[in-house]
């Protein structure tokens, strides 16, 4: 069967893998432009389109499915549209290119947190478990009938970037399976049912640490927001972010935000329950390091409090 492959992120790469090996014909691939990336903004394409010209597949970079890339599409003559975080919305009259439709991979348990950013969401969330799912691309966000799913526990360290990863390959095994099915005619797509819940786009305020909040609700979100776009809050006037927290349940007096060293490598910080044990940090322009290592060049007062 012909297949059109759309996606941009690395997390897609193993579900266009996973077609190829599984014999499908890749017709062509389209993501998204070139984008600048790094301190010298070198325009590079995406990790989809990298993988793409590697492998030697035709490869269209459009920001969206305006009328030009259609007549590209068109032309490749897909049967059906297999598409893994592209990140645009496909319109109504690209739907019908591909006699069977644009099959999205989405990595929740949809109806569940439809949406940019589903996995981030589960985690900040505290769900324990999540998964992901196969179904009909229609012109609503995600509302499409569900051909097939894949559960995938939450585990208590989890970050986000983490588990996408996992979902990533399972998920790639679940779209292999359903192109599969629909190529036999031997399945047929279920409309969706159940609570609703959405996940939009996480930004830097989002990803800003309310140390305020009880303890686990921090931990929860750092994960949530680790690797993208990074947990972080202001120390002393200067951004720093954090990797994932331990909690520290003994540790009940601190205020709010208030940094307290322990033994002189151990950074605890208060919050709106018990502490939390700062595991790695980032000061601007510098890479994550153990924040031992950070505190040995941080001159701390008794009154220094993140915000």
């Amino acid at each position: 069967m012909k297949v059109l492959f759309a996606g941009t992120p690395a997390v897609a790469i193993p579900a266009l893998e996973a077609l190829l090996a599984a014999g499908f014909d890749v017709v062509g691939v389209l993501s998204r432009p070139d984008a600048p990336l790094g301190r010298k903004r070198v325009m590079t394409p995406s990790p989809v389109a990298a993988r793409a010209q590697e492998l030697g597949l035709p490869i269209l970079k459009a920001a969206k499915v305006d009328d030009v890339a259609q007549s590209v599409i068109a032309a490749w003559q897909p049967e059906v549209a297999a598409i893994v975080a592209y990140g645009a919305l496909i319109p109504k009259a690209a739907l019908t290119i591909p006699r069977h439709g644009w099959i999205n991979l989405h990595f929740s348990l949809l109806p569940a947190w439809r949406g940019a950013a589903p996995v981030q969401h589960a985690v900040i969330h505290g769900d324990e478990l999540t998964g992901a799912s196969t179904f009909l691309l229609e012109a609503g966000l995600d509302t499409g009938p569900v051909y097939g799913t894949v559960t995938e526990p939450i585990q208590a360290e989890d970050t986000s970037s983490v588990l996408l990863n996992r979902l990533s390959h399972s998920g790639a095994v679940l779209l292999q399976q359903t192109l599969a099915a629909i190529e036999t005619g031997s399945v047929v797509p279920v409309p969706q049912s159940g609570e609703v819940s959405l996940a939009p786009k996480l930004g830097l305020d989002d990803a800003r640490i309310d140390f305020t909040q009880p303890a686990l609700a921090i931990s929860r979100r750092i994960r949530g927001v680790t690797a993208e776009p990074g947990a972080w809050a202001l120390l002393a006037g200067q951004r720093f972010k954090f990797g994932p927290v331990t909690l520290r349940v003994e540790q009940s007096d601190l205020q709010p935000g208030q940094l307290r060293v322990l033994n002189g490598n151990t950074a605890l910080v208060g919050t709106g329950s018990h502490a939390v044990e700062l595991g790695q940090v980032q000061a601007a322009g510098k890479k994550m390091m153990p924040a031992a290592d950070w505190l040995r060049g941080l001159a701390v007062a008794d009154d220094m409090r993140f915000e």
